[in-house]
């Protein structure tokens, strides 16, 4: 009952996971249709940890692979290839949902290559050969919050090209986020091009912020603070979100037909099993947000009977209470933020080498 709920309270439910296996009915994995048509799921993410367990752990990508090879594909034009083909079938799955809201959900996500993080210029070349080459209109290509990337998206934003900004761990790096996001519409514009029909969702990251702060509170006289750093995080982030909706530099963007970039919680599964599986879904529901979540984490939030409808509204003094408590004992949330930047880069290059290992052994 409570995705439905937390569905009729303005909150997006995307699933956190993408494979052929859930593109195939009765296969290994829940299929996607059936997410679609009873779980309220309106979206896809993905990462390249995401595509590297999927390709590594099915045999449904080996004839594939050994076609490409046959083209003459290197492995990473075969990885290519293999996600493009992934996401292209499910945002044709997704359709029905795109054309049924008006293009704001039924969205798919794919990542450019996460080495390219610290690269402008790359990760828009990539960007837009990633756009050209899934060929939907609801296709969302992610690019990271990295100081590298805030540009990309603006040149992207200008582009016409539908962006999902990830890795975002900080409010200041939202705001930038945000403020990338309005430039790329207000350049478009000012060179006389439709604003309609962009869109852009902001993957803040939640429970990593807990992870990173309650190892550094337990065991200390603060260990009463442990859990609620993301959740005040997060709630900032909202309230700056509501902050720019009703500026009058929206309004006139809005006059325009453009839709607002909605943030997004992502990293929503609980990493403490002390912790309740849903408290990163059913603490964070507010209007005209996105939340994106692993199975395990949907699965938890289906049988729930804790939902209390707007969890964030109303929270905004009580959150920067819980901030400036752990700024008075040295943890800055920026810090813990660039921290986590860096790891959260790392976490999907990782795999993403590892996928091309699978690839080229694949070929052996």
């Amino acid at each position: 009952m409570s995705l439905s709920q937390v569905s009729q309270a303005g909150v997006s439910v995307w699933l956190d996971d993408l494979s052929r296996e859930r593109m195939r009915k009765g296969g290994k994995a829940t299929y996607l249709p059936d997410l679609i048509a009873q779980d309220s799921v309106v979206g896809v993410t993905t990462n390249p940890a995401i595509f590297s367990a999927s390709i590594a752990g099915s045999d449904l990508y080996k004839e594939d692979i050994a076609s490409l090879y046959r083209e003459g594909r290197d492995a990473e034009e075969v990885i290519t290839a293999l996600t493009t083909s992934d996401v292209r079938a499910a945002c044709e799955s997704f359709m029905p949902t795109f054309e049924r809201t008006g293009g704001v959900d039924g969205r798919v996500s794919i990542e450019v290559d996460p080495r390219l993080a610290r690269d402008t210029e790359g990760t828009i070349t990539q960007a837009r050969a990633l756009w050209e080459l899934v060929g939907s209109p609801n296709v969302l290509i992610k690019v990271p919050a990295t100081l590298e990337g805030l540009p990309a998206i603006t040149r992207l934003i200008a582009d016409g090209i539908s962006v999902n900004v990830t890795i975002i761990f900080s409010v200041k790096r939202y705001e930038a986020v945000l403020e990338a996001f309005l430039k790329g519409l207000e350049e478009r514009a000012t060179n006389s091009l439709p604003i309609s029909g962009i869109h852009s969702v902001a993957s803040f990251f939640v429970s990593r912020v807990d992870t990173e702060i309650d190892a550094r509170l337990k065991g200390t006289a603060n260990e009463g603070l442990c859990g609620q750093a993301a959740l005040a995080n997060a709630r900032l982030a909202y309230e700056h979100f509501l902050k720019v909706q009703s500026s009058k530099r929206w309004q006139s963007l809005a006059r325009r037909s453009a839709s607002i970039q909605r943030p997004l919680w992502a990293s929503t599964g609980v990493k403490d099993p002390a912790y309740d599986p849903t408290m990163y879904v059913l603490e964070l529901v507010a209007d005209k947000t996105v939340n994106t979540m692993p199975e395990a984490t949907l699965n938890a939030v289906r049988t729930s009977e804790k939902f209390a409808g707007d969890t964030i509204t109303g929270r905004f003094d009580s959150a920067r209470n819980i901030l400036e408590k752990l700024a008075d004992i040295e943890i800055s949330i920026d810090e813990v933020a660039a921290k986590l930047e860096g790891e959260g880069i790392e976490k999907f290059i990782k795999p993403w080498l590892d996928l091309i290992r699978v690839v080229e052994a694949a070929k052996a």
